[in-house]
């Protein structure tokens, strides 16, 4: 069986074995601990306690066994460990001993294993010092008639000592800096994961936000060219109108048209060329600087295509912010816009009033009566809907509906919190 390598190749897995190549090395020491402790177990056996050479087989059998143990020692590492211990005092298995004491410091999982893995380390540390100091003070018959000087005992125990402590001691504190380690770089690698996994939602979170604010600026424009453009095309559409009816009966009239249509087409493409040439950079924004004091003109334009309107300002005169004039002024536009194009001939009433809580800005205009030219302009039937969200979005009211007379209005109120404060004004 296959599974898919850290590093990105395919490695194989076999049993407990993550990789083939700890598999081999597993096998190669477990036969290496195999044969040292077979060879250990028949000497001891045989040549020490002067067995049989059955009896010294058997042992030897046991031996190779216990070594063998080695090849699970990923799986159950405790196991190499008590099998060396079972060895230790027929003085061999020193490779079952080191190697099965480095893969359980290894396997070290604090806290739950702590006591198992100082228990039998303890244990093996002992062990491996009471045998070392019994090979060396158990008395071997020499022939040799001559004497030899003794060294002292302490030269002797701490010849146990060191002896202990490097087959115990050193295997044990190296398998807990290899574990730790390995324990490090895996909680490395998993926090960079973890972090890949991050950023590559950020990255996708902020494709998200790039598209929508592409989305809401692309709606914007053409919000605005809608604004500033079909107002000035309505116009244009019935003075064209006129200009057809009048020609033959009143050529002054008509000049006057064509050149009122003349200025309002300039006006027209002036604008639009201003909001085009803003596209084409790269982080300008789209403002057709119209405020509540352009009011009049915008009447006057009305006024002269012949629709009978009326301009009605009230209240103290005061400055409010361009977005907000701006916004008042798109609601005035829009509404003329729309009684051009549905109340031809009806009688058309803007209203501005700067009241207490703000500035409001009304579009009136009666039942059409059929008097006037009736001239039939395109509608997206998106202007209003784009007032309402305008106006919304600073915090103001909008409303837009029939009234009880036959008529229609458009009314939007702006807040106070808006005004331009008049500190600003010095």
């Amino acid at each position: 069986m296959s599974k898919s390598a850290e590093g990105g190749g395919p490695v194989h897995s076999l049993w407990w074995w993550r990789r083939r190549r700890s598999a081999l090395l597993d096998i190669g020491l477990a036969a290496l601990a195999g044969l040292e402790c077979a060879f250990g177990a028949y000497g001891t056996v045989h040549d020490r306690l002067g067995q049989s050479a059955q009896l010294g087989a058997v042992a030897a059998v046991l031996g190779a066994l216990a070594g063998a143990s080695l090849v699970v020692r990923r799986r159950w590492p405790a196991v190499p460990v008590l099998m060396a211990l079972v060895f230790v005092p027929g003085l061999f298995g020193v490779v079952l001993l080191v190697v099965s004491l480095y893969t359980l410091a290894g396997t070290w999982e604090w806290p739950s294993r702590r006591g198992r893995v100082l228990g039998l380390s303890a244990v093996a540390l002992v062990e491996t010092f009471g045998m070392v100091l019994f090979a060396i003070f158990t008395p071997v018959p020499d022939p040799s008639p001559a004497p030899e000087q003794i060294p002292p005992t302490w030269v002797f125990v701490l010849l146990a000592v060191l002896v202990a402590v490097g087959l115990t001691v050193l295997p044990v504190v190296t398998g807990l800096y290899m574990g730790a380690r390995r324990r490090l770089v895996e909680s490395l690698k998993d926090r960079a994961q973890g972090l890949e996994t991050e950023l590559d939602l950020l990255a996708e979170q902020a494709r998200e936000r790039a598209r929508r604010a592409r989305l809401e600026e692309r709606t914007r424009i053409a919000r605005e060219m809608h604004d500033v453009v079909a107002h000035r095309v309505s116009l244009m559409v019935v003075h064209a109108s006129a200009l057809e009816r009048i020609v033959a009966k009143d050529p002054d009239k008509a000049q006057q048209s064509a050149r009122l249509m003349g200025e309002v087409g300039r006006q027209a493409l002036n604008e639009l060329r201003e909001i085009l040439g803003v596209l084409r950079m790269s982080e300008a924004v789209v403002e057709i600087q119209d405020g509540l004091e352009d009011l009049p003109q915008l009447v006057e334009q009305s006024e002269a295509a012949g629709m009978a309107v009326t301009l009605t300002v009230s209240g103290t005169r005061r400055p409010f912010s361009t977005q907000a004039e701006q916004t008042a002024y798109r609601v005035v536009q829009e509404g003329l816009t729309n009684a051009h194009k549905h109340a031809a001939g009806a009688q058309v009433a803007v209203v501005l009033a700067y009241v207490p809580n703000g500035v409001r800005v009304a579009v009136v205009n009666d039942r059409a009566d059929g008097g006037g030219s009736r001239v039939a302009l395109p509608s997206g039937g998106n202007g209003l809907v784009g007032m309402r969200e305008r106006v919304l979005a600073l915090g103001g009211s909008f409303s837009a509906g029939p009234e009880e007379d036959g008529g229609f209005r458009v009314e939007a109120v702006l807040p106070s919190r808006l005004a331009v404060p008049a500190e600003r004004l010095a």
